[in-house]
């Protein structure tokens, strides 16, 4: 009987954050990349946009003036997700098959920056740790509210995944209930530290740096690796080294070493296909309930849906919809060819 090999058989592999399973077809697309990289036409924007509603001084959809902001700047979005407004409710327990309840929250947008022509990667240090800032003060700021027990912050880039301004920017939905995934995490994560006294990613990084199949960065404070379990073709998650559980839990050279690892790992993304690569990210942090949390360890997922070229995506579609997320090319073939990309941004290069 022949023996099994991750990298040429068919197989599934466990993720505990969610307690959910992957197939990975490793036969299917060996090494994908070889020979797909391509040029594509680079969209070249203003450092001001008059008729974009993020830039400073410009009139937003509802009619309100932004200020002339010259670092990051936050506002209520305008077309909110989630209201503040207390309804009254009277749930009936004896509701099955249409039970609903109602959802407060809060929906902020961050502009990363005053310029209209920039991406993350191609912001300087300063102005990424200045986000990372900006994230630390609205984390501790949305979670003094008595009815906020969870604050997401997370971005999508690119049209492709949604984004609907190209101006640099994230969203920040905070909300009374604990979302579905962020649910399921926390049960998995609680249930780990309850048995091992410490937290699960902790113990997984620790194994992840031994194996060094999946890292991608590796700095004092610091990792970004590919996922064992990751679904998405160039999917990455930045793992503190230290078990904080919260983003304001970073020292002042943590915050820093946060900033170089998120510049150098979307530089990199970035250099795959010499274009501004899409993703959606979002960090995984404890929840603002007023609870200890010492199960939850820092942690930022990057969820890129490119593929074989810079117009080429990942569905899931299919198999996926219906059965489980599926995944060609395995992580180790991802982290390797991230790994061995510059962390300078291709069109730095040419400065």
């Amino acid at each position: 009987m022949k023996e099994f090999n991750h990298n040429n058989d068919p197989h599934r592999r466990y993720n505990p954050l969610i307690n959910e399973w992957v197939l990975v077809s490793p036969h299917r697309a060996t090494r994908p990349w070889q020979g797909q990289t391509e040029e594509v036409n680079q969209e070249t924007r203003p450092e001001f946009d008059p008729t974009c509603y993020l830039c400073p001084g410009n009139v937003r959809a509802n009619g309100e003036q932004n200020p002339a902001y010259e670092s990051t700047y936050v506002f209520d979005n305008d077309f909110a997700a989630l209201k503040q407004e207390e309804l009254h409710f009277e749930e009936n327990p004896d509701e099955f098959f249409f039970k609903a309840q109602p959802e407060r929250g809060i929906s902020r947008v961050v502009c990363f920056s005053p310029r209209h022509d920039l991406t993350l990667p191609e912001m300087d240090l300063e102005t990424i740790e200045n986000v990372v800032k900006t994230w630390q003060f609205q984390y501790e700021d949305l979670g003094k509210i008595d009815f906020i027990n969870h604050v997401q912050i997370f971005e999508n880039k690119g049209a492709i995944m949604g984004c609907s301004n190209p101006h640099p920017h994230g969203q920040i939905w905070a909300q009374s209930s604990l979302p579905t995934l962020v649910r399921k995490t926390q049960d998995n994560l609680s249930a780990y530290y309850q048995k091992h006294g410490k937290t699960l990613l902790e113990n997984y990084l620790e194994q992840e740096l031994e194996k060094n199949e999946r890292i991608v960065i590796d700095n004092e404070h610091f990792v970004a690796l590919v996922p064992f379990w990751a679904i998405w073709p160039f999917e990455t998650m930045i793992i503190s080294k230290r078990p904080v559980s919260k983003i304001t839990d970073f020292t002042p050279v943590e915050v820093s070493d946060y900033a170089k690892t998120l510049k150098e790992l979307t530089s990199k993304y970035d250099n795959v296909f010499n274009t501004s690569f899409p993703y959606s990210s979002g960090i995984h942090q404890a929840p603002t309930d007023a609870k200890e949390h010492p199960e939850w360890h820092f942690h930022m997922h990057f969820y890129p849906p490119l593929l074989r070229s810079a117009s080429v995506k990942k569905f899931m579609v299919g198999y996926e919809m219906m059965g489980e997320s599926q995944r060609d090319i395995t992580p180790e073939k991802s982290a390797e060819l991230l790994r061995s990309l510059s962390s300078v941004h291709y069109k730095a290069k040419d400065v």
